[in-house]
């Protein structure tokens, strides 16, 4: 691999690890001048602005930056390099919420959150809690990254985690392009041992999904079809199961902006967004019933908004403060990256929405 796609944008001191530079690229340009609608204007048409978020049912934590990979489309900027890590004061804040909310959902994610150093601790003690839904998202090497790691299918399956992983394809070398040299080889073993313990397999309560983003400046294609041919290959080459496909549509934003800007897909990719634009997505946006906890506790409609550093338009801007009646009925704040939730079937963590 060459050096770029072993470090982030932070590390490479890119003007563009900066979020506000990103926002101003996605105000710009094409927006500014009216050759695309602002997504406030677009949504406005439907009377769907402002957008406003309602019950809370997700709850997604972001324990982390670091992760043992450098993915070429990553929204977080994760890596190696990144030393933002949530702190254990900051866990026991999300605990108190874990266990007074209303959501079903609890979503933890990263970087690699595996690699935060209470990340036991916090599944042991979050478990207790006893939501309908705990789910951990995992890239899957990690799971053979360090022997430290071996275990972790076992540890998932004593305390019911759903396992949700990211797997760009069925094939190594479009893996590979997008998440680096051995990805694919080392997402196959993990996905070998998690079909060992009973993961994925059907009829099995272990909920196992993969996870599918698009390598280049395209959108995904049907969800449903796609699931059907990762599940011919992936039992035809290596015998795996899992049970859904989740479809979700790189965002413009992060690693994934800088891939645009620099293969002069930008313009073209914004074109595709608005285009796909889908009204009947917008209802059920992930930011409507989930709300984004940062790894130092702030709170976010979702977690791109995270990453582009727009908190969320209410008193309530930390966990520490959390007050459920406060942040229900707030209005989602938004930018031109939301395009990418609603175009076509639309896109969540979840998959497809519409």
């Amino acid at each position: 691999m060459t050096k770029l796609k072993t470090q982030s944008l932070h590390k490479r001191e890119s003007a563009l690890a900066q979020s506000k530079r990103q926002l101003e690229i996605l105000s710009n340009g094409i927006f500014q001048n009216g050759e695309l609608p602002k997504f406030k204007d677009k949504i406005a048409e439907t009377n769907q602005f402002p957008l406003k978020a309602k019950k809370l049912e997700i709850l997604q934590i972001n324990v982390g930056y670091m992760c043992n990979q450098v993915c070429e489309h990553c929204h977080v900027d994760a890596g190696p390099d990144r030393q933002e890590i949530m702190t254990k004061e900051t866990m026991k804040q999300c605990l108190e919420v874990i266990k007074n909310t209303g959501a079903h959902t609890l979503d933890l994610t990263g970087g690699a959150p595996e690699m935060n150093p209470n990340f036991r601790w916090f599944v042991e003690e979050a478990s207790k809690a006893g939501v309908q839904d705990f789910i951990v998202r995992s890239n899957l090497t990690i799971i053979k990254a360090n022997k430290k790691y071996y275990d972790l299918p076992e540890f998932f399956k004593k305390h019911n985690v759903h396992v949700v992983s990211s797997m760009p394809h069925w094939t190594k070398g479009k893996t590979d392009k997008q998440r680096g040299d051995g990805v694919f080889d080392k997402s196959i073993q993990a996905l070998q041992d998690l079909n060992a313990i009973g993961y994925g397999m059907p009829d099995s309560s272990l909920r196992l999904d993969l996870v599918y983003n698009p390598s280049g400046a395209f959108l995904p294609s049907d969800q449903v079809s796609m699931e059907k041919d990762f599940k011919k290959a992936l039992m035809e080459d290596f015998g795996i199961h899992f049970h859904n496909l989740f479809a979700i549509t790189n965002l413009p934003i992060s690693r994934f902006l800088d891939y645009l800007i620099a293969s002069e897909n930008y313009e073209d990719y914004m074109y595709q967004l608005v285009d796909a634009y889908n009204p009947a997505a917008v209802a059920n946006v992930m930011c409507t019933n989930t709300l984004s906890v940062s790894w130092d506790g702030y709170l976010y409609d979702c977690d791109f908004n995270q990453m582009l550093e727009l908190p969320v338009n209410s008193k309530v801007k930390h966990i520490s403060d959390y007050n459920e009646e406060l942040l229900e009925g707030r209005n989602i704040v938004i930018s031109q990256h939301c395009y990418g939730c609603t175009a076509g079937a639309g896109s969540s963590c979840q998959g497809t929405v519409a």
